[in-house]
């Protein structure tokens, strides 16, 4: 851990205070409300806002109809059905993921829904030569919502370079907003590499080593009644019922799993 994580993490318990103050008397602003209950939205992933929060937690991130908003890794778009309706008119959003077939389910979408989603810009990201990328300094709001494991998953640590691209993509004053499993802090760190959580300290970590200053954090998407310690890792949980019948009653009772929620801004 770096010098700026153990600062951090001494000032974690105040800034989750803050961000749950925040978020408890914030107003979600009527743009969000009224995309998050979009009719294009599918049953299965609106059935899921109960874990998610998505009204709550675009609020606390400050996302704006007519900002550029990149999201990272979007996969099968659950965020894309809310966020690309909201943009539509006076903002840009980007699906930025691996190219090209990372951003398939999102193709997907735009084939059968070209009205909802013809506007979605698909980008690469990481972004390697000749592959469409968000330009440098472009982006008002960057979000990841539960990816950062990915980036540290099996001994793979491609964390700082993925925070690195991402301070890149953002204007001065702009905002990253990220979701993640958290991991205990008091877990061995060697958790991170299989489990699917992270720690707060971590993620912290990598987005000040990239040249992001934390801007608040929230309880939105806590969930005390995971532990974090399961046998197949996060994915024991919902939605992915890793062992399928064995104590589904169990898991689902417990629902999806604990998460931080970190905003960070690029300095001006």
């Amino acid at each position: 851990m770096n010098r700026y994580a153990r600062i951090l993490l001494c000032a974690a318990p105040v800034l989750v205070l803050g961000g749950m103050t925040a978020a408890s008397a914030q107003r979600v602003p009527a743009p969000i409300a009224a995309a998050v209950a979009a009719p294009t939205r599918t049953p299965a992933n609106v059935a899921r806002d109960r874990y998610r929060h998505p009204a709550q937690t675009l609020a606390f991130f400050g996302v704006k109809p007519t900002d550029t908003v990149v999201e990272i890794w979007p996969s099968g778009g659950w965020y894309t059905e809310i966020l690309a309706p909201m943009t539509a008119r006076g903002g840009v959003y980007y699906a930025a993921g691996p190219w090209e077939k990372g951003l398939n389910g999102v193709r997907a979408m735009q084939a059968k829904t070209p009205a909802a989603y013809g506007k979605v810009r698909l980008a690469a990201f990481p972004a390697e030569a000749g592959q469409p990328g968000v330009p440098d300094g472009s982006a008002d709001v960057v979000l990841t919502f539960r990816n950062v494991h990915n980036w540290r998953f099996g001994g793979a640590d491609r964390a700082r370079a993925m925070f690195a691209a991402m301070f890149k993509m953002l204007k001065p004053g702009g905002t990253l907003g990220v979701v993640e499993h958290r991991l205990p802090e008091a877990r061995d760190i060697a958790a991170e590499e299989k489990s699917g959580y992270m720690k707060t300290s971590s993620v912290i970590g990598f987005a000040t080593a990239a040249g992001f200053k934390p801007a608040g954090a929230s309880e939105i998407n806590a969930n005390p009644k995971d532990s974090a310690d399961w046998p197949n890792g996060v994915w024991t949980l919902p939605p992915n019922y890793a062992l399928k019948d064995v104590d589904r009653a169990k898991y689902a009772a417990i629902g999806e799993s604990d998460r931080m929620t970190l905003k960070f801004v690029k300095p001006r």
